[in-house]
């Protein structure tokens, strides 16, 4: 049994629609047993019942580790690359990188590189792309294994991609079922079938995902929708017949509770209302849309149809591994379409709210007796201007002030089930 005494924060549920959705012990106490929590309230109720157990005295806020709901591992070493919207980005920029995880060993050194961001930023779970090739995932897999992360990906599915990068219908389905047999119930490990984008796929692949999706009821469905508008008029082209572009998913089985799709900032009302109707949700990836030039994901019309909705980083075209730094992004993205992101459900969003639209609520994202205990330690005082900026400051005040002002180096700490990991 371990015991952690600190300030405790989590925010387990919406605040748009629970009133008692943020739980907070200023002097908290955490019991955890074989990586699980067991326990969590007051040190002052705690304390007397566990009076001969040591306890770890964590400085700085425990929040639930962070919950990265769309990021490319392959994109790492083209963050900050310059010029050009998406589609143009893609092939002058990201297709070129992937090609060259056609190699294990320049896989298995990516992965390793990754997940060991992550672990810095405090982002102890996330659903990730990899590349087309299989062995992408595997080394993925190896590496969160190694670190006893919760990460699910699934091989790349573009059979219309460019040259070394297509694969095809029967490739994808023969590779996609041998990964899902291989990896189920590996650790703490999940998959996801991953068509790129509606652009990449023939009908026929298009096909093969909703037949994987169906065949599969523990698999999640991640791909990309409505992030450029170029990208949406070239979706248009090519279903002429959709409704819209998430139509031209929903004629395939791809549109449901176990669907993630990535950006969303170009959607009709329909799309949202068949999104909240199914159970889709959206990863929401400001740092992204920002840097592209594809625009602001709209708040308020996800809060409307009751979307699903996690934060993501989305590198490379994300310009941070940093959640902190995302949410703070997300702020003055939902301010252009003049929603006020509150710091609490930002702190949900990057946290129990990617957990739910991850299908991962009940294992993390809450710091809840059951779950696993993986947290980060947040330091108000990471730099001059947060320790000033901080300095009597209420909860509130000191969260947002983190949301917007913080980034690796407010992380103090990680911890993956109830272990501390190096945060670099």
């Amino acid at each position: 049994m371990q015991a952690f005494r600190g300030e405790i924060l989590s925010v387990a549920h919406d605040p748009l629609t629970c009133a008692e959705a943020v739980r907070h012990e200023p002097d908290g106490m955490l019991l955890v047993e074989d990586g699980i929590i067991v326990a969590r309230g007051a040190y002052a109720d705690l304390a007397p019942l566990h009076a001969d157990m040591p306890v770890e005295t964590l400085p700085g806020l425990i929040v639930p580790g962070f919950i990265d709901a769309h990021v490319h591992y392959p994109q790492m070493d083209r963050i900050a690359s310059h010029g050009e919207q998406l589609l143009d980005w893609l092939d002058r920029h990201i297709f070129p990188a992937e090609k060259a995880f056609a190699d294990r060993a320049h896989a298995d050194l990516v992965a390793g590189l990754f997940l060991d961001e992550l672990l810095r930023n405090g982002t102890t779970s996330a659903l990730v792309f990899p590349t087309v090739h299989a062995h992408s995932v595997d080394a993925l897999f190896d590496a969160a294994l190694a670190r006893n992360m919760r990460i699910i990906s699934g091989k790349v599915l573009m059979d219309l991609g460019p040259e070394g990068l297509a694969d095809s219908p029967e490739t994808a389905r023969g590779e996609s079922e041998v990964l899902i047999g291989r990896w189920r119930g590996q650790g703490r490990l999940g998959y996801a079938v991953t068509p790129r984008f509606a652009l990449t796929s023939s009908d026929a692949q298009l096909h093969v995902a909703g037949a994987l999706l169906a065949d599969h009821a523990d698999v999640l469905l991640h791909t990309h929708l409505a992030e450029n508008i170029r990208e949406c008029a070239a979706v248009a082209a090519r279903f002429p017949d959709a409704a819209d572009y998430l139509d031209a998913y929903d004629r395939f089985g791809l549109v449901g509770a176990r669907s993630v799709f990535a950006h969303g900032i170009h959607l009709s009302d329909r799309a949202c209302a068949r999104m909240g109707q199914s159970g889709a949700g959206v990863a929401v990836c400001p740092t992204s849309n920002l840097f592209l030039g594809s625009g602001f994901f709209d708040f308020a019309q996800a809060a409307r149809h009751g979307l699903t909705i996690g934060l993501g980083t989305d590198v490379g075209a994300g310009t941070s591994f940093s959640m902190l730094h995302t949410a703070g992004v997300a702020y003055q993205a939902a301010l252009m379409r003049r929603h006020r992101l509150d710091p609490f459900r930002a702190l949900y969003l990057a946290t129990a709210g990617s957990a739910a639209l991850l299908h991962i609520g009940d294992r993390v994202g809450g710091l809840l007796p059951g779950q696993e205990a993986d947290f980060a330690v947040l330091d108000c005082a990471a730099t001059p201007l947060l320790a000033r900026r901080t300095a009597d400051a209420d909860l509130a005040e000191r969260l947002f002030a983190l949301q917007i002002l913080g980034d690796d180096r407010a992380v103090a700490r990680t911890y993956i089930m109830g272990r501390r990991v190096a945060c670099g």
